[in-house]
């Protein structure tokens, strides 16, 4: 019987474990190639696991909700399509009836051959990835669990005393988050609650009575459990967050605590602009079959304006400025369901507006239907959210980590301007919108956050007119 191994596949340079979230096929179901087996979750994004061929899947290794490493066996397939055959000890041969030659007849009994004890296998230890800077334990952690560790001020002393739940006592993700969640302000564990020990007390008549300890003081005890639900009163509905909204929260409190938001505004008459648009969308959809909207031209402004700053395209490690030679916009997408996500236009500056309005369409589209992969949600440089889209005229956007700048575009709405002509000033109805950077200043002071700033809208304002599609 030919069998096949279904793995945890690689998803992104940066992701090294995966949640299952639903097995879609169970054992002795036949599954197609390329048909779908599971479903798991990273940080980043939500993806299906294909089967590599056609057969029966033999057995599954891990349950829903386990967390899995990348390139562990999830599961086998069997090509042919059949399960495999049950094992049964083998039965010691029955012989004749014999006699002892006293006249007692022995008759043998089948008894099952024994069955040989498999060997000991030598357990290797998990191989250690990389010391811990400054720690003398071999303890293996995942890329993962330091970069929480990092973020939360977690000493490799401390890291070393948290228990592990996964394979040979591995600390896992969830390990730590429930660390970080009991975890008082001076970096220790907050001690659990126990209940105090039954005694007994004095028999009673001759039965012994159970009492319980008394304690010194009575506590307020309350939940910290995750899912615990919460107390409310009045006419309310409590909804308990899902998984994607949980973890935008997370990135969200974390943005504000990692960097010192600050955020600078400017209006941009963008009338050129708008009416170029109108007056070639119908023509430019026809000739190369794409709806053009103004979100490629933003992209566009804000790379040539990346060009003139590169300052605003950088990262922060540490005391340490990294400067990102590629450009990669992100691009905050509304999901129907609400919640958010930034796909990723990579090498943006290699593209002209064309490239720019296929890959922004092709983001959306997958972004909505949840076809998005895991290499288009990561690596991005900067990223550009259009609050406009909700009608709003501005807004302050949290900085998207690690990244340092966050570009956000207000509605498009006709208002009176004044213009300088050269016969005077003349009151005129133009096309405005406002544009909002919000930018860390750890490294990005007003000078340069400005700066940057009002070169995109110059970008935007000076579009050319007559420009070929």
């Amino acid at each position: 019987m030919a069998l096949v191994e279904l793995v945890m596949p690689k998803m992104g340079e940066s992701i090294v474990e995966a949640t299952i979230l639903k097995w879609v096929k169970n054992v002795g179901d036949s599954v197609e190639a390329d048909e779908t087996i599971l479903e798991i979750a990273t940080d980043k994004v939500d993806s299906e696991v294909p089967s590599p061929s056609a057969g029966v899947i033999t057995e599954i290794m891990f349950k829903e909700d386990d967390v899995v490493e990348v390139g562990k066996v999830l599961a086998m397939i069997s090509t042919d399509g059949e399960m495999p055959a049950k094992t049964t000890a083998p039965v010691a041969e029955v012989q004749a009836p014999t006699s002892n030659g006293n006249g007692n007849v022995h008759t043998p009994v089948n008894v099952p051959a024994p069955t040989p004890k498999p060997e000991p296998v030598q357990m290797k230890a998990p191989v250690r990835e990389s010391a811990m800077a400054g720690g003398g334990s071999d303890r293996f952690y995942s890329p993962l669990v330091r970069n929480i560790a990092q973020k939360e001020s977690i000493s490799n002393q401390e890291l070393d005393t948290i228990p592990g739940t996964g394979l040979n006592g591995r600390v896992t993700k969830k390990d730590m988050l429930s660390y970080v969640e009991h975890r008082t302000n001076n970096g220790a564990p907050v001690k659990q609650s126990v209940s105090a020990p039954v005694v007994s007390a004095p028999a009673t008549n001759g039965v012994a009575k159970e009492e319980s300890a008394p304690t010194p003081t009575a506590q307020k005890v309350v939940s910290t459990k995750e899912n615990a639900a919460p107390i409310a009163e009045g006419n309310v509905e409590i909804i308990e967050m899902d998984r994607m909204r949980k973890l935008i929260a997370k990135h969200m409190v974390n943005s504000k605590h990692t960097s010192p938001h600050v955020t600078s505004f400017v209006e941009a008459d963008v009338t050129e602009l708008v009416n170029w648009r109108n007056s070639v969308k119908v023509e430019f959809q026809k000739k190369h079959k794409e709806k053009i909207t103004f979100t490629p031209i933003f992209v566009e402004a804000v790379i040539k304006a990346i060009a003139d700053y590169p300052m605003v395209n950088v990262s922060v490690s540490g005391d340490h400025i990294i400067v990102k030679k590629d450009i990669n916009i992100g691009m905050a997408t509304a999901l129907p369901n609400g919640n958010l996500i930034v796909p990723v236009i990579k090498h943006a500056d290699r593209m002209n507006l064309l490239g720019l309005t296929k890959s922004v369409n092709e983001l959306a589209a997958n972004a909505r239907t949840n076809k998005l992969s895991p290499d288009q949600i990561q690596g991005g440089t900067f990223t550009l959210t259009n609050v406009g889209t909700f009608g709003n005229v501005m807004g302050t956007p949290i900085i998207n980590q690690p990244q340092v700048a966050i570009l956000a575009v207000g509605a498009i709405r006709k208002k009176p301007a004044v213009l300088e002509t050269e016969h005077g000033d003349v009151i005129a109805v133009r096309q405005m919108m406002f544009l909002s950077l919000s930018y860390d200043h750890r490294v990005v002071d007003g000078f340069l956050g400005g700066s940057f700033l009002r070169r995109v809208a110059d970008y935007l304002e000076d579009f050319d007119k007559t420009r070929e599609i």
